[in-house]
């Protein structure tokens, strides 16, 4: 039986909110820009937050303004300075809550804040699928992040971590961190994909909806550090489930090369293949069932102006825009194309 937390989406959801609203008694932009980013593409914790973020973003707003005002340096995370004086030039009341449409098969979604996002590492052009891992760059052991963690414990005989996604663009949106202390580089062994598969398929049995992203090192991972992207109440699932694609039988070609596999062994054998053909690729995880997506490396290819870096949930079906006239004009034909930049 999975802690509590995990013994229904109900308990899930009222935990996630839960340490969200503790964070909003810390004094740290980053926090802040975290549970702000939270609220705003989920209306039922917008809801219950928005008066106390607005209350919040006054008392940091002043900090910052009196800092500045007095010729000190911000005293604050390099990387959250520019995302929360973005913040302030627009205005709190401008900031717009993310937006979802359907164009064809495929989802859009406007996510203005996370436009505001640091790129880090899923920018970059990377040719390899293996890097060891560096201390000195972004991971889950940096002290600041003991307060982005949702829970922490054991699950089926490993310590686990789940923190919040800083910047979600999927609902209840965490990351979870197998055997942190060990600082495992992003990279799949095969008793790590085992246990992944194993681990949903235990939560999937108290949450149908739930599911794991994973972007290998030259697919848009940001963070060269093991983890998954972990959601819940997805309902419907991503396009990529849908029916009509020839890889879950029926007669329609998906834009991306994609193999569906129902055990861990066989869909194994198939990304141990891609390993040693260094050839980059995204996975999601479902219950029973796991989604292998080939494609080409990061920095080969040039998406169009609006759309972010296509990770798992871009190769999936599910776009991000930044930007109004990306959202609204977006279509189904040149999300296709898109897609499909990324095949090799």
């Amino acid at each position: 039986m999975p802690d509590p937390i995990f013994q229904s989406e109900k308990h899930y959801r009222a935990a996630f909110v839960a340490g969200l609203e503790l964070l909003l008694h810390t004094n740290q932009l980053g926090i802040f820009v975290l549970v702000l980013a939270n609220s705003i593409y989920d209306p039922q914790i917008h809801a219950i937050l928005g008066g106390k973020l607005k209350q919040r973003f006054a008392i940091l707003s002043q900090q910052v303004r009196n800092q500045l005002i007095q010729g000190r340096s911000l005293e604050y995370a390099d990387d959250d300075v520019p995302v929360f004086l973005k913040l302030m030039a627009i205005g709190l009341e401008n900031l717009q809550d993310t937006l979802f449409r359907r164009a064809g098969p495929w989802e859009v979604q406007f996510n203005h804040l996370r436009a505001f996002r640091p790129a880090r590492m899923s920018n970059m052009l990377i040719t390899s699928l293996q890097a060891p891992f560096n201390t000195d760059d972004f991971h889950f052991n940096k002290d600041f992040l003991r307060q982005e963690i949702i829970w922490e414990g054991e699950l089926l005989g490993d310590h686990c971590r789940l923190l919040y996604n800083k910047f979600p663009f999927a609902p209840l949106h965490g990351l979870l961190v197998l055997e942190p202390e060990k600082n495992h580089p992003q990279y799949l062994g095969r008793d790590t994909h085992e246990h992944y598969w194993q681990l949903l398929e235990l939560l999937g049995k108290t949450l149908p909806d739930c599911g794991f992203g994973y972007n290998a090192r030259g697919a848009c991972s940001s963070i060269n550090h093991l983890h998954v992207q972990m959601y819940a109440g997805k309902t419907g699932g991503y396009p990529i489930e849908q029916p009509q694609w020839r890889h879950n039988g029926g007669g329609q070609d998906y834009p991306l090369q994609v193999e569906c596999f129902g055990s861990a062994m066989e869909s194994w054998r198939h990304i141990e293949r891609l390993h040693q053909r260094n050839h980059a690729y995204n996975l999601l995880y479902r219950p029973g069932k796991i989604y292998v997506i080939q494609r080409t490396m990061q920095g080969s290819y040039k998406q169009k102006n609006g759309l972010g870096s296509f990770a798992w949930a871009e190769a999936c079906g599910s776009m991000t825009t930044f930007n109004r006239t990306a959202f609204s004009q977006l279509g189904a034909d040149e999300i296709t194309m898109e897609l499909a930049l990324l095949r090799l």
